[in-house]
């Protein structure tokens, strides 16, 4: 993983509270003042939270047309693009104008926000024409459609499946390649100057927290909301007949195996594995005898035992 456990991009136009956020989060100061473009360059941060480094990117704010260089716009767009998570951070005196503003600028560079990668498989060829099945009925896209679609771009020759109902906008993303999907966090600021009415109404919006940096509210949900964007897991070890080191535990992502923690603790040690032993809530009984392709869970406990 990049620079810490993860790394997350917090992105919104200027004077929407990104300094003072980054400084209640993190113990950076980040320059703040009652006037825009404070925050001239990606200034970096590190959230501690359940036992992981969290890198947290103050970029600069974001202003209409940044796709297209206008300030500094794309250096933050690049930077966005590598990141697990972006924050969006949006004032909630200004209704939804920031929001679409800023979800166009990355549309433009190729930056999906929550959505999943098209169910497309999608091989170009030397000859044989193009040959086109779908395993669904496609209600958006049809074979002549694709076909067009595929000789804009100067195609001709490929194996093309649909596995789910996709536009043709998700298709021509399938082509182009270069698009990154990444799950986004539309966190409203301020919410301390709007009515309580509107504070429902944006916190119930899908994929949003609604948080106070002046008066410090809801940033402990936050941390959860990240958290959970980011799917990390704590996988804390144990030598034999010792107990286990609560003090620095091994981050992986979701869904990580025995055979993950492994390699995270040495290249050579999957090669030399006998069986393991685990205690948490991915076992059974604890501990479980487990063999490489077990499930890993948040905060198990696991004991290598080599050959």
């Amino acid at each position: 993983m990049k620079s810490g456990d993860a790394r997350v991009a917090l992105i919104g136009f200027p004077s929407v509270g990104k300094s003072t956020f980054l400084s209640l989060m993190t113990s950076t100061a980040s320059e703040a003042a009652s006037y825009e473009f404070t925050t001239l360059t990606c200034i970096p941060g590190v959230i501690e939270y359940k036992g992981a480094n969290i890198q947290l990117l103050d970029l600069p704010g974001i202003i209409e047309g940044a796709a297209q260089g206008k300030g500094r716009g794309r250096q933050v767009i690049a930077v966005a693009r590598t990141s697990d998570v972006v924050i969006m951070m949006l004032d909630a005196t200004k209704g939804e104008v920031q929001r679409s503003l800023l979800e166009r600028e990355l549309e433009s560079v190729g930056i999906r926000l929550n959505k999943c990668k098209p169910n497309i498989y999608f091989k170009p060829k030397k000859g044989g024409g193009i040959s086109f099945n779908s395993t669904v009925t496609l209600t958006q896209c049809s074979e002549k459609l694709v076909q067009l679609i595929l000789h804009e771009y100067k195609i001709f020759n490929a194996e093309v499946l649909f596995r789910e109902d996709c536009s043709p906008d998700e298709f021509i993303d399938v082509i182009v390649g270069n698009r990154v999907y990444m799950p986004c966090l539309y966190v409203y600021n301020k919410i301390d100057q709007i009515s309580m009415e509107e504070v429902d109404r944006l916190a119930r919006r899908p994929n949003s927290v609604v948080i106070s940096c002046g008066m410090k509210l809801n940033l402990d949900y936050l941390l959860e909301k990240l958290w959970e964007y980011l799917a990390l897991t704590c996988i804390y070890t144990k030598k034999r007949g010792q107990r286990p080191d609560f003090t620095d535990a091994i981050i992986l992502r979701k869904g990580a195996s025995v055979e993950h923690v492994c390699h995270r603790i040495h290249r050579t040690l999957a090669s030399q594995f006998k069986y393991a032993l685990v205690w948490g809530t991915s076992t059974k009984y604890s501990p479980q005898r487990v063999g490489l392709t077990h499930l890993m869970e948040h905060e198990d406990v696991i004991q290598i035992v080599k050959k």
